[in-house]
């Protein structure tokens, strides 16, 4: 079983800056990700990682698992793109708005959420605390919290981990 839960990080100014100098280049990242896809024609992971991980992780200072959800996060919009073009979402090959969504790039937000795992977070449920993976390396004892209801639901009151989660800069 799969259980999403969304947690708020509480962070001091100085993991919050941290978090934020992480996200912001994750994003920028994945917007050179969306532009190497592009311009190659590479939407597949395994192929656009061959052509963009080594960069990813040297430019920007990125570990193997942020770079990988960088290729990753790509990988799906083009994918999403892909099945919304298939099923006629964005109107038919001759309309304007087809051919605006396949004539650009993916672009991404400065501010867009990063996905994480658990090889990048370690939680201390009973601390409502995470250990959790920035560019100025591992920051320790972040205080998250949740709403009531979901705690006894959560896979912490268990002794397990959650199986993924976004992050978004601090306050959103």
């Amino acid at each position: 079983m799969k259980l999403t839960v969304q947690v708020k990080l509480l962070p001091t100014p100085v993991q919050a800056a941290a978090l934020e100098e992480t996200l912001h280049a994750c994003n920028q990242a994945v917007i050179w990700v969306s532009s190497v896809a592009f311009e190659k024609d590479i939407k597949r992971n395994f192929a656009l990682r061959e052509h963009t991980y080594t960069a990813v992780k040297g430019r920007w200072g990125l570990g193997a698992q942020a770079a990988q959800h960088v290729i990753k996060k790509t990988c799906d919009a083009y994918t999403t793109l892909k099945a919304n073009l298939k099923a006629g979402n964005l109107g038919k090959p001759s309309s304007k708005r087809y051919r605006r969504a396949v004539e650009k790039r993916i672009a991404f937000r400065r501010e867009g959420a990063q996905p994480y795992d658990d090889r990048m977070l370690s939680w201390q449920c009973t601390q409502r605390t995470v250990s959790i993976w920035t560019l100025a390396g591992r920051m320790k004892q972040v205080a998250f919290t949740a709403a009531p209801n979901i705690w006894p639901a959560w896979p912490c009151a268990a002794g397990a981990s959650p199986i993924c989660c976004s992050v978004t800069a601090c306050g959103s």
